[in-house]
């Protein structure tokens, strides 16, 4: 085959990866900045200024906050039905387990806000 041959099908391989089929699914192929490997759950949207992120001699701790007009039920649902997709255990509601260390979904009381409020805990152990 020769070289402009093979740069065809190279390009039509492309453009098939790169069309998207249908319009844009918020949450599905959304993660968070700052733990790349936690999705977003649809609905909800991270509050970048309530990121903290360092690592410690025992591991890195990363806290997150998220907050939508979605139920705390919902959220609850969402990540007990993703995480073990990515290897996280389940150790009780909202806590999960993987490679040592523990993420924690916590619920603080919202304020005057209308929408929940997620925040989410990483650390080692």
């Amino acid at each position: 085959m020769s070289r402009t041959g093979c740069l065809r099908i190279v390009g039509a391989i492309l453009t098939v990866l790169v069309i998207p089929v249908g319009g844009p699914v918020l949450g599905e192929d959304s993660f968070f900045v700052g733990l790349e490997d936690m999705p977003v759950m649809a609905g909800l949207t991270q509050l970048a200024d309530r990121s903290v992120s360092f690592d410690a001699p025992a591991g890195r701790i990363v806290e997150l906050s998220a907050e939508g007009s979605v139920t705390r039920q919902a959220v609850l649902e969402f990540y007990e039905r993703t995480l073990p997709q990515l290897g996280w255990q389940s150790t009780g509601p909202g806590t999960f387990r993987r490679d040592g260390e523990t993420l924690r979904l916590e619920f603080p009381q919202p304020g005057r806000s209308t929408h929940l409020t997620v925040r989410f805990f990483l650390s080692p152990g």
